[in-house]
């Protein structure tokens, strides 16, 4: 695509997200599937229903500006999934650290999420296009949403569970409070 002027890179934008929600969409299920913790399967199963949404909200913004949705690849969406198939396929990995893997992982695609949903809303608004931030508003809170949701599985169950199991090669010394790695 010839990113020649502002509603071009606006369309841009948002073939990126289109891309972007699309590899989720695959990339959910298999989370789901590698998380032991059942309030974690539960946030990734809600999550996915609701990236399902979103991408029909795409659609729907797309068919209004009589342009097609594909065409650009995400790639930093790709970068992150790849991040958390590494944790899925670890080899003798504990489930509870497998399951602070993964939020974390989550966590990264959410934020990522937020800031591109952001930039799209400013650039709708700009362009004058209301329905379009409306129905983009409407996905940045879910995204945002779904990252307090994450957060509260880890900061309330998977994180403090996983912490206990620790190699002792990382760990607190004298030094203020800061850790320091063992060689």
């Amino acid at each position: 695509m010839n990113i020649n002027s502002f509603d071009r890179l606006y369309l841009h934008t948002l073939k990126d997200i289109y891309n972007a929600e699309k590899q989720l969409v695959k990339a959910l299920p298999e989370m789901q599937k590698a998380a032991s913790s059942e309030k974690l399967k539960k946030a990734f199963e809600e999550h996915l229903n609701e990236t399902k949404h979103q991408v029909e909200r795409i659609e729907e913004i797309f068919e209004s500006l009589e342009f097609s949705p594909g065409g650009v690849t995400c790639e930093a969406m790709k970068g992150l999934i790849k991040e958390g198939k590494e944790i899925i396929e670890a080899g003798e990995i504990p489930s509870d650290v497998k399951d602070a893997g993964l939020v974390a992982a989550a966590q990264k695609v959410e934020h990522y999420e937020i800031a591109s949903y952001g930039t799209a809303i400013h650039f709708a608004r700009l362009l004058g296009n209301e329905r379009a931030v409306e129905l983009l508003e409407e996905t940045l809170e879910e995204e945002k949403n779904a990252d307090s949701l994450l957060n509260e599985v880890a900061t309330r169950q998977v994180n403090e569970k996983a912490a206990s199991r620790q190699s002792g090669e990382v760990g607190q010394q004298g030094g203020g409070g800061r850790p320091s790695v063992s060689r």
